[in-house]
């Protein structure tokens, strides 16, 4: 079913691109991301590789019809494309994941602080909301059938929650070739090194038991 509607996301991606992009405009048409720093230049963050030596492979990615493992916790997989995985985005403020959801999983509430995001639902049914900031702090929700596009807008912090008995598939563009992932529970549970309990008993206004036992938790880091 997933690969009858892999036209329809890409397209929506294709489109959410023009919108979405916010990474600094590249000066050149290209710039294929390169570890090696030998013979390169410096710029946004990765080094080019030599425009000479590029081929069509730095811009290609296989790979994305490919279900995730949901076997975990949360229920949840996500698949990343950004310049970590596909070294032509380098400079060009876009980036996607495919992310898979067994049934009631959930990708929980994280934020992207480089990145707005916008999402559709190739399969399934999915609660998603994100949060304003301070002061107001509003939750905006909706339920997401097949075909659906929600958008969180950058650094707020959203979720996606599977509610149905089947399996779903989302795939999501942002706006940032390395729009960073933020995962509330890890990083306030699980940092490391741990923050003071005192600081997270006071800040949650919880017995500082609770937070202990909270930080003895394994956290899984989502993508």
């Amino acid at each position: 079913m997933v690969s009858g509607h892999m036209l329809v996301a890409f397209t929506f991606l294709a489109l959410a691109s023009f919108v979405l992009a916010s990474d600094p405009s590249s000066l050149q048409d290209f710039c294929v991301a390169i570890d090696e720093p030998k013979d390169a230049v410096f710029v946004n963050g990765k080094f080019c590789k030599n425009p000479k030596l590029v081929t069509a492979e730095d811009f290609l990615l296989k790979g994305l019809n490919m279900p995730g493992n949901t076997s975990n916790p949360l229920g949840s997989f996500v698949t990343p494309a950004n310049v970590a995985q596909l070294p032509g985005l380098n400079t060009l403020g876009i980036s996607l994941v495919r992310i898979d959801y067994a049934p009631y999983g959930l990708n929980p509430p994280h934020t992207h602080p480089r990145a707005t995001e916008a999402l559709v639902v190739l399969e399934g049914t999915l609660y998603v909301g994100f949060v304003t900031s301070n002061p107001d702090n509003r939750l905006f929700t909706k339920v997401l059938y097949e075909g659906d596009a929600f958008v969180f807008p950058e650094g707020l912090i959203h979720f996606q929650f599977n509610i149905g008995k089947t399996k779903a598939v989302a795939f999501a563009g942002l706006s940032s070739q390395n729009p960073g992932v933020i995962t509330i529970a890890n990083a306030v549970f699980g940092s490391k090194l741990p923050i003071s309990d005192d600081v997270l008993a006071k800040a949650f206004q919880v017995d500082k038991k609770v937070v202990d036992w909270l930080q003895a938790q394994f956290w899984m880091d989502i993508n």
